[in-house]
């Protein structure tokens, strides 16, 4: 026996029809193409890579971020977390894939591979092997296991059940209750070694990116589950209590994650809405500094906060090393961008003018994004 979903409440019937009209609103607003579509997409995809892996303790920057979503080298992560991140691209980018074949079937091999995909790093992890053994979730900070997991020996079964549950009609007509007992059974049966909680996000967002509910690239959670850690934590010990109870009440963890797919749907939408403004704008400025069209794309990462190389630029820009350079360089004459060190270490900010541009069209957006469950539905736009 594996965790089951519970029969859904009115609220809860709400709150998914909430969520599907942003979904709706965001498919509309990325239905013409358009440059910024694509920053906003890395900027998603490098998000749901940070997210997972900071709640694993593996800490990137974010420009490290759009690195790793980019397939280039970091400026600060060190090697372990390198590595931790990488693979966990990788497996992220393969599932991605995979939602666009309609034949695609969950069993264990596909599980084991994905695992193997993310930790082959380190293979006293036993990537792509079910754990031997027991396995404790430990709380550093008091010092106590937290969890216990089942059995090893009963491993093979709960996760053949859990196959049996993905491939099969149950919860069907409600993908993102789906997606979240997917993500719940995945991380109480704990059947690897290590890396049990990157695991289950990543299959929690390939059921989501299967029923192509919305570009699967913006279906994931895992921000949002990257900046509440405490409160994922908190609805995990929650409906655990300690060890395997696969009887416990998931209406708690089913309200948590619609929480954070309403939440995390809202700010993927208000963050549409501010890269476009600002876009706008910066074409506005480029052309007026009679500077190729193409420079927005380091100007406005810039203005987004981040630190731009030259080699995410041209990954962007798709130019030469000598013209990313040249680039650069007239968009600093002109007064866009700030640069700080040399050589190889250069990075690039936004300047005055530009970060009061940036200032000033986040200032018009709505702040924050409250609970569902608490406060009501309102739709975001």
């Amino acid at each position: 026996m594996i965790f089951k979903s519970v029969e859904l409440r009115k609220e809860e019937l709400e709150v998914i029809a909430a969520i599907a009209k942003m979904h709706k609103s965001l498919k509309y607003s990325l239905s013409t193409p358009s440059r910024w579509e694509g920053v906003l997409r890395r900027n998603a995809f490098a998000r749901a890579i940070r997210g997972s892996n900071s709640i694993e303790g593996y800490l990137v920057t974010a420009e490290d971020a759009i690195a790793a979503a980019e397939g280039d080298e970091p400026l600060e992560a060190g090697e372990e977390t390198w590595h931790a991140v990488t693979g966990y691209r990788n497996a992220m980018t393969y599932v991605l894939q995979l939602s666009k074949d309609s034949s695609f079937a969950f069993n264990d091999g596909f599980l084991r591979s994905l695992h193997f995909m993310m930790l082959s790093y380190d293979l006293t992890k036993h990537p792509g092997n079910w754990r031997p053994g027991p396995i404790y979730v430990r709380d550093e900070s008091k010092g106590e296991n937290v969890y216990e997991g089942p059995p090893a020996d009963i491993v093979a079964k709960l996760v053949a059940e859990l196959v049996e549950y993905l491939n099969g009609p149950r919860d069907s007509e409600h993908t993102l209750v789906k997606a979240a007992m997917a993500h719940l059974n995945l991380t109480m049966i704990h059947p690897f070694s290590d890396g049990n909680g990157r695991m289950a996000r990543c299959l929690q967002t390939l059921v989501l990116a299967i029923k192509g509910i919305v570009d699967p690239t913006f279906c994931s959670i895992e921000e949002y589950l990257g900046k509440n850690t405490q409160d994922y934590y908190d609805i995990l010990a929650e409906v655990g209590r300690g060890k395997w109870n696969p009887q416990r009440d998931t209406r708690p963890w089913i309200r948590f994650n619609l929480t954070a797919h309403y939440r995390q749907a809202g700010t993927v939408l208000r963050r549409s809405v501010i890269i476009k403004k600002l876009w706008d704008e910066l074409e506005r400025e480029v052309a007026r500094k009679n500077l190729p069209d193409r420079v927005i794309g380091a100007v406005a990462d810039a203005a987004m906060g981040f630190r731009v190389r030259s080699a995410t630029y041209r990954h962007f820009a798709e130019v030469s090393k000598v013209v990313a350079s040249r680039d650069l360089r007239a968009a600093v004459e002109s007064g866009l961008l700030v640069p700080t060190g040399e050589r190889r270490g250069r990075i690039y900010r936004a300047s005055e003018e530009i970060r009061a541009i940036a200032v000033k069209i986040h200032g018009s957006e709505p702040k924050g994004i409250p609970d569902p469950f608490q406060k009501g539905v309102t739709l975001i736009s």
